[in-house]
C-alpha cells in the first residue's frame, strides 16, 4: 500500500544556458549557470504486467501546478495559464494525453536522463494493509476515518496486459443502512496499450474512476478542447511576462508562435470489467 502523500519525485535540474529565442524558456527567472531542485509528491501508480501477473512497467502521476514563473518575487502565474503536471515511469518522461483514445498524438517517451541533472523516486509504503473485499468493511473504515487505497486491475484485450491503478480513496459516499458505497476519485494515469513497445508507453491518459462493486470499474478521461472564438480573445490575453516573448522579435525558432493553452474537460468513459480492492491502513 503506497503513502501517496509521503512518496516524492525529486529532479535537479542541469545549470541553467540562456535559450537562443524565448526570454522566458520553461518559465525560469534567474542566472544563467543557477541550478534548481524541484519535488512533488506521487498521487496515483500504475503497473503494466503480463498475462501471468509479471509486473513489465511501473508509472506514476506527480501533484500539479498552474503554468508560473520561478523563481521570481512577484508576478508567479502565467496568464494565459495552464497545468503542468509529470506522468513518468523507472526511467522514462512519459506525455500526458491532449486529445482522445481514438486519435493518435505525436508523443514518445524521454528518458529522465535528458531533463534532468539528477533525480530521486522516493516510494514509501504501509506495511502490512487490510484488504476489504465487501461492502461492510470497507463503509466501516470509511466512518472511522480509516487511511484508504482503492487497487484495480483490469484486462487489456487486444494485447492481453493486464493494468493495475492504485490511487488514494480521496473522496467515497456510503450508505450502512443499504451496505452501499461508491468510490469516485482521481487523478490517476491509464497507460494509451496501443503506444507500448514492451518497456514503456509513449502516451498516458489522465482520468476519475468510479466504482460501486468490486468487479466493474468506469474512468472518465480528460481531454482538450476547443475554445469559441469569441473567447479566445480573453484566454489568451497576456497578462505581465508572455511565455513567448522572444530576445529578438526578428529572430524566430521554427514554428513559431507557439500554440496557447486550451481548456480540458473529462469526457471520454471507459466501463470495464475489473478486480477492485480496497487496501486500508492498520490502525496507528
Amino acid at each position: 500500500m503506497i503513502d501517496f502523500p509521503r512518496s516524492f519525485f525529486t529532479w535537479k535540474t542541469f545549470p541553467r544556458q540562456n535559450d537562443p529565442y524565448y526570454k522566458y524558456a520553461g518559465g525560469f527567472i534567474g542566472n544563467e549557470g543557477d541550478v534548481r531542485h524541484v519535488r512533488f509528491n506521487l498521487e496515483s501508480s500504475c503497473v503494466i504486467s503480463d498475462e501471468n501477473g509479471g509486473a513489465l512497467a511501473e508509472l506514476f502521476v506527480g501533484a500539479p501546478c498552474r503554468t508560473e514563473y520561478t523563481i521570481p518575487r512577484e508576478g508567479f502565474f502565467q496568464i494565459p495559464s495552464s497545468e503542468f503536471r509529470m506522468a513518468f515511469s523507472r526511467s522514462h518522461r512519459i506525455p500526458i494525453a491532449r486529445r482522445p483514445s481514438s486519435e493518435t498524438e505525436p508523443t514518445s517517451a524521454q528518458e529522465l536522463s535528458e531533463d534532468f541533472q539528477d533525480h530521486i523516486i522516493s516510494l514509501k509504503e504501509i506495511p502490512h494493509p487490510i484488504e476489504l473485499n465487501a461492502s461492510e468493511p470497507l463503509i466501516e473504515a470509511t466512518l472511522n476515518n480509516a487511511l484508504l487505497n482503492a487497487l484495480c486491475t483490469y484486462r487489456d484485450p487486444q494485447s492481453g496486459l493486464r493494468v493495475t491503478v492504485e490511487f488514494p480513496v480521496n473522496l467515497i459516499n456510503v450508505n450502512r443502512e443499504d451496505a452501499a458505497f461508491q468510490v469516485c476519485t482521481g487523478p490517476l494515469i491509464l497507460p494509451d496499450l496501443a503506444t507500448w513497445n514492451g518497456r514503456d508507453v509513449d502516451r498516458v491518459f489522465l482520468a476519475h474512476a468510479a466504482f460501486t462493486a468490486f468487479d466493474y470499474i468506469e474512468f472518465i478521461l480528460r481531454r482538450e478542447v476547443g475554445a469559441a472564438h469569441e473567447e479566445l480573445e480573453w484566454l489568451h490575453h497576456v497578462e505581465g511576462r508572455d511565455r513567448n516573448e522572444l530576445h529578438d522579435p526578428n529572430n524566430r525558432p521554427p514554428d513559431y508562435p507557439p500554440p496557447r493553452p486550451m481548456p480540458t474537460v473529462y469526457h471520454e468513459v471507459w466501463a470495464l470489467p475489473s478486480t477492485n480492492t480496497v487496501l486500508r491502513a492498520p490502525n496507528l
